[in-house]
């Protein structure tokens, strides 16, 4: 099982379109996002791409001061216009190995509005959670409720009896961008003293 690295929140993921959306509003949430990751001190882990809203979080991030990690296959140089000004940028084989080393170089995940990879992305890694593979924290940034449709799924998946309560998919929801970081940090601290509970029961035996 992956634990968060050094007990505490260093690097954040970022999942985002790689186009700006039609409303305006989500160009200005990634550059706030990237401010504040940027301003935090956090390092942002991401696709790699400079157009769209990864473009901007990236930039907004690097211009705040920040530490950015970019991870881009190599079929996607050109269509996502890879940064390549970013002085950590990782170029893989495929979407498996970028998907695999954004996991493993971050300690939680937030999800921007997107598209189909930026959803496939986000529920890969609940589902990852749902399994037990790792502990770290997923936030939907529901941004002017862009994902509500996939909330009310989830609910359908419920009542359907698809998602029990022993199988509760892990996820956190912040309407609003100024609670994500401290939803973040709140639910690593809790599952970090939760390992080390967990730790010193397990030397109690």
């Amino acid at each position: 099982m992956n634990t968060i690295s050094e007990n505490k929140l260093t690097s954040v993921c970022v999942y985002c379109g790689s186009s700006f959306g039609a409303d305006p509003l989500y160009e200005a949430v990634a550059t706030h996002l990237g401010q504040l990751l940027g301003d935090a001190g956090l390092r942002l882990v991401y696709g790699g791409g400079a157009v769209g809203l990864m473009g901007t979080v990236a930039r907004a991030a690097l211009e705040s001061g920040g530490k950015v990690t970019g991870i881009i296959p190599h079929f996607l140089e050109e269509r996502e216009v890879m940064l390549d000004t970013l002085e950590d940028l990782v170029i893989t084989d495929n979407m498996h190995e970028r998907k695999q080393l954004m996991f493993q170089k971050s300690d939680a995940f937030i999800a921007l509005p997107g598209g189909i990879g930026t959803l496939e992305e986000t529920v890969e890694m609940m589902t990852w959670a749902q399994l037990g593979q790792h502990r770290k924290p997923v936030v939907l940034a529901n941004i002017n409720g862009f994902w509500s449709p996939l909330l009310e799924l989830f609910d359908h998946m419920r009542s359907q009896g698809f998602i029990r309560p022993e199988t509760e998919v892990p996820y956190l929801v912040a309407d609003s961008l100024d609670d994500v970081l401290p939803m973040l940090r709140e639910a690593v601290s809790f599952t970090t003293a939760e390992h080390a509970t967990g730790v010193a029961a397990i030397k109690d035996l």
